[in-house]
């Protein structure tokens, strides 16, 4: 949890390939904490190839009976299923704008909203903004990407940089 924070929690991403993957493990994490998530992360990126859109979008259902029967992952038929579909919105993306990358960053205009949190209890669980993200992503296919979902994978890809004023990771992804 503490290498998570220090070294790639908030810090923009704009790789599609770790979009998708924090879009996957923050809809995994719904219900549940992100400390089991971040212990099933190896097993994620094992399971679903590394998180290349191309190859998730073309697994079958014999692939979805294999996902949920290995423990590396959240086996959550539901979650599993969603992270299939996902794979196939992004290449849709992809194919429309050049990138998943250039989709999540418009809602920002391609910086990150920095947050001037004095404590981790004012942080928000959700804002207008991930609600507009959440509904447009939903108008497009996209699965368990509510606006508190998607607040949480803004703040993990530095979309929103939600560390406190006090943390020593203000300082260096505000500069």
């Amino acid at each position: 949890m503490l290498a998570y924070h220090d070294e790639e929690w908030g810090v923009p991403s704009h790789d599609d390939r770790h979009l998708f993957e924090l879009l996957t493990l923050e809809g995994a994490q719904a219900g549940l904490s992100w400390s089991t998530i971040l212990r099933k992360r190896e097993g994620y990126r094992r399971l679903f190839a590394g998180f290349d859109p191309e190859a998730v979008a073309r697994f079958e259902p014999k692939d979805i009976e294999r996902l949920l029967a290995d423990p590396g992952i959240v086996r959550n038929r539901l979650k599993v299923e969603s992270t299939i579909v996902n794979a196939a919105r992004i290449l849709e993306l992809q194919e429309e704008l050049d990138s998943f990358d250039a989709y999540l960053w418009r809602f920002v205009d391609g910086e990150p909203l920095v947050g001037r949190w004095r404590s981790l209890s004012e942080l928000p669980a959700e804002t207008d903004l991930s609600r507009a993200l959440s509904r447009d992503m939903k108008r497009r296919g996209f699965r368990f990407v509510g606006p508190t979902v998607c607040y949480a994978f803004m703040q993990a890809v530095g979309m929103v940089s939600d560390h406190v004023v006090g943390c020593f990771r203000f300082e260096e992804l505000t500069r």
